[in-house]
């Protein structure tokens, strides 16, 4: 298969059936386009992370900024948002799978958020089979059958798509444009909108996106230049792309209204992104001898700096005329313990009516099992509105609140235990091409992965990083439980007649990430270098 590639363009990866579909001439063009334009941009802003991280670890804590007080203090809302975004009471999340995509669409909820990002594993047969199931599921030509002869097609109603691209850290390893890897995010982003964007909006909806991993509202403006260049391109209306913001690090906390405002011609608000933002927290104040975090258990929505983020981000959304979307619970259905399914439920609900409370406009759930009990809590204080945007939180959040970093403690070695097997199981999946996986009765994605390899990290460095019987969390402690841990991964794997090969492998890039003397910035990164 010969592909017509633009000048500049080289792609060093196999091409399957149907890619030359998605890798059209027109489309790498809009590719390069981007890369071209916005590349040193992108690179600038991951030096200004890495500075960042130099001046907290010399001891700079976060606040909000002195520059931006006007926006904070301005009179101003985002864009009105097109009627398919007026309802997502509850949202469905899961990779570009084929099977995945159709059920996520007939779940029975308001929105789907496909994820080319956490919760798939970049392999390139992936990331480009996903833009064909996508591409095949707008116009409604996509189906699956099973190795049991089953066949899945879409139903009447379906979901409202948006889409999760690659952050910003991340390249697109197989497509460079003069001789500079593309980022993947951009790569993700521009292959949908361009096959995509019309055909969408002559079906009533639109090319509406989740954006992962912004620390500031300079990467929030990054975005935004980059859809109005793609809307000019295609010749798309300005304003026709939106996009909900994902604040998963503690740094777009004291950011949220700029972000906002950078965005606000192709808002569509903010999300409550907990995993990636408890494992922002410990990356960012990783040398903090006075930050130590307790097992990752105790660290729920309820604590301070968790409860206070949540309420700020509700705050800030409805000040703004923006949707608030609460979270993912890693809670799932448990077919193989009633008991356990019932208490697991009892926390999806426990979930959804505190965040529905709280003024939350929707939540995220993980399995189309899930969709029927977070509609239930949303639909119990929305009645038949489709939102609360008119909801205001009251309060002053800020610093006090978010860098209040409880509880220290328990650290357990059963906790222990937990962050090395999660870690080992996550990383050998993702390694084999499966980057959304049940463990333990909990979805774990790569923000999941994060928090067991950052906190073990962690408790090995910091003073404070000591188990509940006063043992100190060693680096030989560590080194002594990863074989007995991935031994129990490999009995699990094994039971469930999948291949354990790439467990050996995930055990020492774990050990490799948890013990190293420099914190690795994201799990990812290596994992992806590791990856053919």
């Amino acid at each position: 298969m010969a592909l017509n590639l633009p000048q500049g363009v080289v792609i060093n990866a196999p091409l399957l059936p149907r890619f030359d579909e998605i890798l059209s001439h027109d489309a790498l063009a809009l590719v390069a386009k981007l890369h071209r334009a916005f590349e040193p941009q992108r690179q600038a802003l991951l030096n200004q992370r890495i500075a960042r991280q130099a001046r907290i670890d010399a001891g700079e804590m976060p606040d909000f900024l002195p520059a931006t007080r006007h926006i904070r203090d301005g009179d101003w809302r985002i864009a009105p948002l097109p009627k398919a975004l007026e309802c997502r009471r509850v949202e469905i999340t899961g990779p570009v799978e084929r099977k995945m995509i159709i059920n996520a669409f007939n779940s029975g909820a308001d929105s789907y958020m496909t994820d080319f990002e956490d919760s798939n594993s970049p392999r390139w047969d992936n990331q480009i089979q996903g833009q064909i199931n996508l591409f095949d599921a707008i116009r409604r030509n996509i189906s699956h059958t099973n190795e049991n002869g089953k066949t899945y097609q879409l139903n009447e109603k379906i979901a409202t798509l948006q889409v999760r691209p690659r952050g910003w850290h991340l390249d697109e390893k197989h497509v460079t444009v003069d001789g500079q890897r593309v980022s993947g995010g951009i790569f993700d982003f521009a292959l949908f909108l361009f096959h995509n964007a019309k055909e969408q909006l002559t079906r009533g909806a639109g090319p509406y996106f989740y954006l992962p991993k912004l620390e500031s509202h300079l990467e929030a403006r990054l975005w935004n230049d980059i859809f109005v260049m793609a809307q000019n391109e295609i010749g798309l209306p300005q304003g026709s792309i939106k996009a909900t913001v994902l604040v998963e690090t503690i740094l777009a906390t004291f950011e949220m209204e700029e972000i906002l405002y950078e965005l606000r011609e192709h808002s569509a608000g903010l999300n409550a992104g907990r995993w990636d933002y408890i494992f922002s927290c410990i990356k960012k104040f990783r040398k903090n001898q006075n930050f130590c975090l307790a097992n990752r258990s105790a660290i729920t929505m309820e604590v301070p700096f968790m409860r206070s983020y949540a309420l700020a981000l509700v705050q800030a959304c409805h000040k703004r005329g923006a949707p608030a979307i609460g979270g993912m619970s890693a809670l799932i259905p448990i077919k193989s313990d009633a008991a356990a399914n019932e208490k697991a439920l009892a926390g999806i609900r426990h979930d959804k009516t505190r965040d529905a409370q709280d003024g939350y406009d929707g939540g995220w759930v993980a399995h189309p099992g899930l969709v029927s009990i977070a509609m239930e809590e949303f639909v119990k204080v929305l009645g038949e509105r489709p939102n609360q945007w008119e909801k205001q939180v009251t309060g002053n959040f800020g610093p006090k609140d978010w860098l209040n970093f409880q509880p220290e403690q328990p650290i357990t070695e059963a906790g222990l235990r937990n962050n090395i097997n999660v870690g080992i199981h996550y990383l050998g999946s993702w390694l084999a091409g499966n980057g959304c996986v049940p463990i333990h009765n909990l979805m774990e994605d790569a923000a999941t992965a994060e928090i067991s390899r950052s906190q073990v990290w962690q408790w090995v460095v910091s003073p404070k990083g000591r188990l509940d019987d006063g043992r100190k969390v060693t680096a030989d402690m560590v080194r002594a439980l990863i074989p007995e841990e991935l031994a129990r991964v490999k009995t699990l794997v094994s039971a469930a007649g999948e291949q354990i090969e790439s467990y050996e492998q995930a055990a020492k890039i774990f050990a490799e990430m948890s013990l190293s003397t420099n914190y690795p910035e994201f799990l990812t990164l290596p994992l992806y270098e590791a990856m053919e």
